[in-house]
């Protein structure tokens, strides 16, 4: 059975700076594509990062140059650094793995985190 844990996040100010960890547990032995999506209450997820297998990182429009994906393929874990937060980036932030292969090379679901609060405020 494979579960995912996200961490950190909480409150700060505008201009401060947060990181997220994300980890997935479980017979895994390759995620495709680790990444990050937000939600406002009434509003749509919003993909704000994604990192592929090879390394390579897409950003939201709404982030980029503020906040930077990383991922550590030997811990299943992507990371999501948030710098020059701004009031907007209030959110929901959910973590999601996709294309997860398990030990004997199977396909198996995509995962998604529990989401964790995210609140920049003065």
């Amino acid at each position: 059975q494979m579960k995912v844990v996200e961490s950190g996040g909480g409150s700060v100010q505008p201009g401060g700076s947060l990181r997220l960890s994300c980890a997935a547990f479980g017979s895994i032995s390759k995620i495709n594509v680790m990444a990050w999506y937000r939600q406002v209450p009434g509003n749509l997820h919003e993909m704000v990062a994604e990192v592929t297998s090879s390394g390579i990182a897409n950003y939201g429009d709404a982030v980029k140059g503020r906040f930077t994906a990383s991922r550590d393929d030997a811990k299943n874990t992507v990371y999501l650094e948030m710098a020059s937060l701004k009031l907007e980036d209030t959110a929901a932030y959910y973590c999601n793995f996709d294309g997860i292969y398990n030990r004997r090379n199977i396909q198996v679901p995509g995962l998604w985190g529990q989401g964790i609060q995210v609140t920049v405020s003065s």
